[in-house]
């Protein structure tokens, strides 16, 4: 089913995310709700707290991206769509990256982001096997980019400061839910509630 995505300002979004215990129905449609939800967003990851689920699950799905992609980086890519089910990061390589990154939670707000290039990566399915992945290029970066949702950071979070000033406003009408954007959200309120 599809959810509203949680906004910039979302309690939820600052807190670290709880392991999920094990395989089962509950698992399946958490699963089922962030691809669905990925795909009406048109995006290529979504974590579990983007709609508002304390737990240690994301997708990616480089699918709208892969015309994009050079052809040598497309053939190393898994297949599409992908699920992290208790993701630990066990390596990342000193050379890093820049890219222009942007947010589901936060609409309308890109800048560019450091990121390491290559990464490792040990994990749970659906069915809760454990896997071992090593990624690099864009499918490492949305990795570490759906990864830090899940300890509670955004990618603002690794701008400067003066690069967080120049983009105040920006952020601050997400913030208000002062926001157009293609797919279902829900501003969170000062007094508490979800709109």
């Amino acid at each position: 089913m599809i959810q509203p995505i949680r906004l910039y300002g979302d309690p939820v979004l600052r807190q670290p995310a709880q392991a999920v215990s094990g395989p089962g129905d509950a698992l399946d449609a958490l699963l089922t709700d962030l691809l669905e939800t990925l795909e009406a967003a048109r995006g290529i990851g979504l974590a579990a707290p983007q709609i508002g689920r304390s737990e240690r699950v994301f997708v990616v799905d480089l699918t709208l991206a892969m015309e994009e992609l050079d052809r040598s980086v497309r053939w190393k890519l898994p297949p599409q769509p992908m699920e992290f089910v208790n993701p630990r990061i066990t390596w990342e390589s000193e050379e890093g990256n820049h890219f222009e990154e942007g947010c589901l939670s936060l609409p309308d707000v890109r800048d560019d982001v450091v990121r390491s290039e290559r990464i490792r990566i040990v994990y749970r399915n659906r069915e809760f096997t454990r896997k071992t992945l090593m990624v690099d290029d864009l499918l490492a970066r949305v990795i570490l980019h759906e990864y830090d949702h899940l300890e509670g950071v955004l990618f603002i979070d690794h701008l400067s400061p003066f690069r967080r000033k120049l983009l105040r406003r920006r952020i601050r009408a997400v913030m208000r839910g002062e926001v157009e954007t293609d797919y279902q959200v829900a501003a969170y309120q000062a007094a508490g509630t979800v709109s």
